[in-house]
């Protein structure tokens, strides 16, 4: 929303530019063209649905989705990029989805392919593909609790298989292995999961951290790899697992598990690792997140390359299943260090900070996009070589969900 224009007035601009656009049958030439791709939620209008937006640079300028941007299919979208494919997903709470796919030429966003699958809970670009995954979270009323996986092609747009997996047997425990994400690691899928009761994301195991291991592109579970150092790994749709350069494999914990509605874990928020080419937790490896950070606990990291993480921070206090911390922080996995982010917000005046973010991976640099409460957002980006955040790209017309690149 532009600062001088009241939100009735926004409503009432949206309104007719979209509606002269479709009366003139026109094509919508995009602002500020260029390859970097920011979904974007209106904040003035009923009945919402993300636009798409592209920047030719994240670091100055602003674009609107005023009169700009392509119009999706509903709200709460999920977002990943695969080469030159941009892979939109919309959840749909239980019901069937629209799968939408996306390519950039010329700064333009142009629609691929357009088809509707299940909703599912962790996504990942995996070869040429793209492996969904849909957990269950209550137990099957007769036979066995199964979760459901499609692969979608990125060559040719559309799904090419599907099959289930027995959704209890990787946790051990007789709890659902409710995956947290996925991840390609060489020619295996590796699922971090959070073991949850029937029908709740609650559990009678809070102090584990398991990863389910499967061959691909058959899905055929192989083994859990175990840790009792740490509580499970990542977060409800949060991707806690991160391959480095040698091949190294770094999980987070927030340390987050529940039941009776407290937090029961009795570990700290941590880093653990796992080398390269095992598939079991590294034993001499652990970084107390906690008293690395005089007491805090990781939410969510975005990997920026040589080892270096930006990662979103919570007070011990008010952390919680749920909670996205307004904080950032430079995380160097390899020296176990970590150093706040200047720059950046004060948490007090941050809405929230965009969890699906930017890297080049170059070793320094990650974009962030956050939604202030002064009703502005903004794209800030982080240097991890100085540990300082700058103000870059304005968003105008709503909030920012997430940012990608497309080659």
């Amino acid at each position: 929303m532009k600062t001088m224009i009241t939100k009735a007035l926004s409503v009432l601009m949206f309104a007719a530019v979209l509606s002269s656009c479709k009366k003139n049958n026109r094509e919508v030439i995009p602002e500020n063209p260029g390859n970097y791709i920011l979904a974007v939620t209106p904040v003035a209008q009923t009945g919402k649905a993300d636009y798409l937006v592209t920047a030719s640079s994240l670091e100055e300028g602003k674009v609107s989705i005023i009169g700009n941007g392509v119009e999706q299919d509903g709200t709460y979208r999920y977002y990943v990029t695969s080469g030159t494919k941009f892979f939109s997903m919309l959840y749909g709470r239980g019901n069937p989805g629209a799968v939408t796919v996306y390519d950039v030429k010329e700064g333009k966003i142009s629609k691929l392919s357009d088809f509707t699958a299940a909703t599912v809970h962790a996504f990942a670009p995996v070869n040429k593909d793209i492996l969904m995954v849909k957990v269950p979270r209550a137990y099957a009323a007769t036979g066995p609790t199964l979760a459901n996986w499609y692969i979608v092609s990125t060559e040719t747009n559309v799904q090419t298989s599907e099959g289930t997996l027995d959704a209890v047997a990787a946790s051990q425990n007789g709890e659902i292995a409710h995956f947290s994400w996925i991840k390609q690691v060489g020619t295996k899928i590796f699922a971090p999961f959070f073991s949850i009761k029937n029908n709740s994301f609650e559990t009678d195991y809070p102090d584990f951290a398991g990863i389910a291991v499967y061959s691909y592109p058959t899905m055929q579970y192989e083994k859990t790899i175990k840790d009792t150092r740490t509580s499970f790994i990542g977060r409800y749709f949060t991707d806690g697992l991160a391959v480095v350069e040698n091949g190294d494999i770094y999980a987070f914990s927030s340390s987050v598990a529940q039941k009776g509605g407290v937090l029961t874990s009795t570990k700290p928020s941590s880093i653990t690792r796992i080398k390269a080419g095992t598939t079991e937790f590294d034993q001499t490896y652990l970084m107390n997140f906690e008293t690395a950070s005089n007491g805090y606990v990781i939410t969510n990291w975005l990997y920026v390359g040589q080892n270096k993480f930006i990662a979103n921070l919570e007070v011990k206090a008010t952390t919680g299943a749920y909670v996205d911390g307004k904080r950032l922080a430079i995380v160097d996995v390899v020296n176990k260090t970590v150093s706040m982010v200047t720059g950046f917000p004060d948490a007090a005046s941050i809405v929230n900070v965009t969890v699906n973010n930017y890297s080049p991976k170059d070793g320094k640099t990650g974009y962030m996009g956050v939604n202030l409460t002064d009703g502005t957002t903004w794209v800030y980006k982080v240097d991890a070589s100085t540990n300082t955040a700058t103000r870059g790209l304005k968003v105008e017309g709503g909030l920012i969900t997430a940012i990608q690149h497309v080659k």
